[in-house]
């Protein structure tokens, strides 16, 4: 059965009598029970354009294997709407947004306590002047050194109280300062490799770019990462991204690995020539592939998993924006021409002048 055919062919425009007899052939034909969740499963599958789901059925009942409810179950938890990459960032983004609240209430406070300590202070300065100005008449002398003792000790005694306030307040815009370092960091950090994210790419490209360093850029993209996932399920990808990011951070220690997007890394070589970048990288490539990849639960081969890269030097003044789409078509090249494997090309590159 073509899942994907019958996915468009619904979506064409077929009644729901038409629905429900498909969705009886479907759970028929694979030998699936009637019940809600199997019922649900197919009626997703038929009327949800999730191209993914449709293929990994595919290839789940090709060649006549037929579904079972551990299948479905696993199936429906990797194909779930919700994207755990967006939550964590929706969670740091609100995590974000009230520490900052709680800073500008300080930044608040702090000014109040300036305000009330300036008040006194001239407060303090009129009624230590006026008993000055007692004292020097030689009027009621004793009278004015009495108040000169008690307005002093009311001042010293709020100074205290003040000198309180300010370390308890200094102390939590400490805590504060070290959590929006925190927030800050997590901003331009993926959550599930850990590595610097698209943000910190264009940050550190930037600050390069004013320091008037050399830089290279390379795209890395894994191969057939789809397959994976569709094979194993986004928990077996999720693990393959991160063995990856390990990968290409330990081997290209010293420049700025970051993951930009889905199974796409981006690497920023400062200040080290094309011919070393690409060392690098191929290192890099070489000890991935190398590797045996094994499911967790079973120990059974997960097969070899590669990648292919695009590498570019920066030209002098160019936008990064330039610099990476160049990158990001000798990526393309080196998928075209076989994957697992690095294409190394500048401005000058005959490829780019087509």
């Amino acid at each position: 059965m073509r899942i994907a055919r019958a996915v468009r062919s619904d979506a064409e425009g077929e009644g729901g009598r038409a629905l429900f007899e498909r969705i009886g052939a479907f759970l028929a034909d694979q030998r699936l029970a009637p019940t809600p969740t199997n019922y649900a499963f197919a009626h997703r599958l038929f009327t949800e354009a999730d191209d993914a789901l449709a293929r990994a059925v595919e290839l789940i009942t090709e060649r006549g294997v037929r579904l079972t409810s551990r299948d479905i179950q696993t199936l429906t938890a990797d194909h779930t709407p919700e994207d755990d990459a967006q939550i964590a960032q929706a969670e740091l983004k609100s995590r974000t947004e009230g520490l900052v609240a709680r800073t500008q209430m300080q930044v608040e406070g702090f000014a109040d306590m300036v305000t009330a300590m300036r008040a006194e202070t001239a407060d303090f300065g009129r009624d230590l002047a006026a008993s000055a100005e007692a004292m020097s008449s030689g009027s009621d002398t004793p009278q004015a050194t009495d108040d000169i003792v008690r307005i002093t000790a009311g001042m010293l005694n709020r100074i205290r109280i003040a000198e309180k306030k300010l370390e308890s307040s200094t102390r939590e815009a400490n805590e504060l300062r070290e959590k929006l370092e925190e927030a800050r960091d997590n901003a331009r950090r993926d959550p599930l490799t850990q590595l610097p994210n698209r943000r910190a790419f264009e940050e550190a490209f930037t600050a390069q770019e004013a320091t008037g360093g050399s830089m290279c850029i390379a795209v890395c993209d894994i191969d057939h990462f789809k397959s994976v996932n569709d094979r194993f399920g986004h928990a077996v990808g999720d693990r393959v991204l991160r063995v990856i990011a390990d990968a290409l951070a330990h081997c290209c220690r010293g420049h700025l690995v970051t993951r930009y997007g889905g199974e796409e890394f981006a690497i920023l070589f400062t200040n080290v020539p094309l011919d070393k970048a690409h060392a690098v990288l191929e290192h890099a490539r070489t000890t991935v592939q190398t590797k045996r990849y094994k499911l967790r639960d079973n120990d059974a081969p997960l097969g070899e998993i590669t990648f292919s890269a695009g590498l570019t030097p920066v030209e002098a003044g160019e936008m990064h924006q330039t610099a990476f789409h160049r990158a990001d078509r000798l990526l393309y090249l080196a998928k075209h021409e076989g994957r697992n494997q690095v294409k190394t090309g500048s401005a000058s590159y005959s490829e780019f002048r087509r």
